[in-house]
C-alpha cells in the first residue's frame, strides 16, 4: 500500500518520487515506469476518434488514483483519489488515512483546521468540504428541508461524525475542483532540461525554410519565485546549419541515432554502387517534440520532423508534444480567391480541413506501416503520408496530424524547366 504526502493545490508523492500538477504527461509516466516493482496495474484512458474532446488519464486501478491531465497541453491538472481504502494518506507528517486512522469529518476537520461551510449537491447528495486546492467529498443524505448551503457540514442531523467517510479527494490548481485548468510548467520539473513552449516557421519564397523556437528552461539566477525560474529564451535553426550550430542553440540532443540502412537512397541521382557507405544521423530532441536528420558527408541540417504525440500513435509518449505553427502556400488555383494564400498548419489541425488547399484530388498518399523489431504488429494501424511541397505530413486516421517532416527546398537551379 502506498504512503503518500498530501500537498494541497501542489502534488502527491512519498520521499523517492512526487506527482506535481501541471507536469507533462511523459513524465508521469517515466515515475511510473521506475516505479513498476510498487505501482502496478495503470491503464491510459483516451478517445482514439476524438483525442482532444477528453481528458488524457493515468488510472493506477490498485492504488485508487487517477491523474488527469489536459488533452491539449497534456499536462497535469487534477489529481483523483476515488478509492482511499487502497493508499494511506498524511499532511504535514500526519496520517488522516490508513488502515486506523479512518477519514471522517472530524479527522478531517482536526487534521486541516477550519474552512468554509460545506456545499451540497442534492442530485449526487454529496457534501464538499473545500480548501485552496483541495476538495473533499462525503456521501451524505440530508433530509429535504435541510438547507445545506447555509448551514454547511456541522449542522447535518448525524449520530456521530464519525458515521460519515470520505469517498473522494481532488487536488487541483485554481478556484473549483469541477472546472480545473493546467498550471504552467512546475520549476521544479525542469531539472536543468529545455521545454518547448512553440515553435514558428520560417517562411522565404512561401516556403519553410527553417524553425524559431520558443523554449523554456532553468533560470539558476533566480530562486525567489517558481516563475522567476523559468527562463524563456528564443532560437532559430535552419537549413544548412551544422550540428555545431544546432547544439548552440538547442543544447546537446537526447539521444543521437544513425541510420543503418536507407532504402530510398536507390532513387536518388547521387546514388552509386561505388560511393562510400555512409549513415546520415539523427539528433533527437525528446522534450522538443524535434528530430534533425544530418548530411553524413557535410555535417549539416537537411531535414526537420516535428511530432505532436497524439494517443494512438505508434510513436506516442516518446516525445513530447511539439506545438508548432507552419505556414505552406496553398494550391489552389484559377480564380480562386485562395490561390497564393499561405496556409496554417499547427498542432490541432484537422487534416479534412486542410486537405482540398494543399493537395490535390488525384494525388494519393502514401501507406505507412510500422513495425517493432520485438513485435512485428503494430495495435494502432497505418497512418497516410502527403507531400506537400517541401513537406511531408503525416495523418492518423482520425485526421489528426502525427507528424510534419520539413525537408530543404529545392534551389531554382535544380528545378527542370517547365
Amino acid at each position: 500500500m502506498l504512503d503518500l504526502e498530501v500537498v494541497p493545490g501542489r502534488s502527491i508523492g512519498s520521499e523517492q518520487w512526487e506527482f506535481v500538477l501541471g507536469m507533462p504527461f511523459t513524465q508521469a509516466v517515466n515515475i511510473l515506469r521506475r516505479q513498476c516493482r510498487v505501482i502496478k496495474d495503470i491503464q491510459v484512458i483516451y478517445c482514439e476518434s476524438v483525442p482532444l474532446a477528453m481528458d488524457l488519464v493515468l488510472n493506477l486501478t490498485q492504488d485508487g488514483i487517477r491523474l488527469i491531465f489536459d488533452s491539449n497541453v497534456q499536462r497535469l491538472k487534477i489529481i483523483e483519489i476515488y478509492n482511499l481504502s487502497k493508499v494511506k494518506l498524511k499532511y504535514c507528517g500526519k496520517h488522516f488515512n490508513s488502515p486506523v486512522v479512518q477519514p471522517t469529518i472530524e479527522q478531517i476537520d482536526s487534521s486541516f483546521g477550519a474552512t468554509k461551510p460545506a456545499v451540497y449537491d442534492a442530485e449526487k447528495q454529496l457534501f464538499t468540504i473545500s480548501f485552496r486546492g483541495l476538495s473533499f467529498l462525503f456521501p451524505v443524505v440530508a433530509d429535504a428541508k435541510f438547507e445545506p448551503n447555509v448551514h454547511g457540514l456541522g449542522s447535518i442531523p448525524l449520530p456521530s461524525k464519525t458515521s460519515v467517510l470520505v469517498s473522494r479527494i481532488y487536488i487541483y490548481s485554481g478556484h473549483s475542483w469541477s472546472d480545473p485548468k493546467a498550471p504552467s510548467l512546475p520549476s521544479g520539473t525542469l531539472y536543468g532540461t529545455v521545454f518547448c513552449d512553440s515553435v514558428q516557421s520560417i517562411t522565404q519564397d512561401g516556403l519553410p525554410v527553417g524553425l524559431k523556437f520558443q523554449l523554456l528552461t532553468d533560470n539558476p539566477g533566480q530562486s525567489k519565485s517558481p516563475e522567476a525560474k523559468r527562463k524563456p529564451i528564443s532560437r532559430t535553426v535552419q537549413f544548412g546549419d551544422t550540428c555545431q550550430d544546432i547544439t548552440s542553440a538547442l543544447g546537446c540532443p537526447n539521444k543521437v541515432f544513425y541510420k543503418s540502412e536507407d532504402k530510398m537512397r536507390i532513387h536518388s541521382k547521387t546514388f552509386h554502387k561505388d560511393q562510400p557507405r555512409t549513415s546520415d544521423y539523427f539528433f533527437n530532441y525528446f522534450t522538443l517534440g524535434l528530430d534533425i536528420l544530418f548530411d553524413a558527408v557535410t555535417h549539416k541540417a537537411k531535414k526537420f520532423i516535428l511530432h505532436t504525440n497524439y494517443p494512438g500513435h505508434y510513436n506516442f509518449n516518446i516525445y513530447y508534444r511539439c506545438n508548432f505553427e507552419l505556414h505552406l502556400p496553398s494550391l489552389r488555383t484559377s480564380r480562386s480567391s485562395e490561390e497564393g494564400q499561405l496556409v496554417s498548419i499547427t498542432t490541432f489541425s484537422k487534416w479534412d480541413a486542410l486537405n482540398r488547399l494543399l493537395v490535390r484530388p488525384s494525388q494519393k498518399p502514401v501507406v505507412l506501416n510500422r513495425a517493432s523489431t520485438m513485435n512485428t504488429t503494430n495495435p494502432f494501424g497505418s497512418t497516410f503520408c502527403y507531400g506537400v511541397q517541401n513537406a511531408i505530413i503525416e495523418v492518423m486516421p482520425n485526421n489528426h496530424i502525427a507528424s510534419v517532416t520539413i525537408c530543404e527546398p529545392l534551389k531554382p537551379s535544380t528545378l527542370s524547366p517547365s
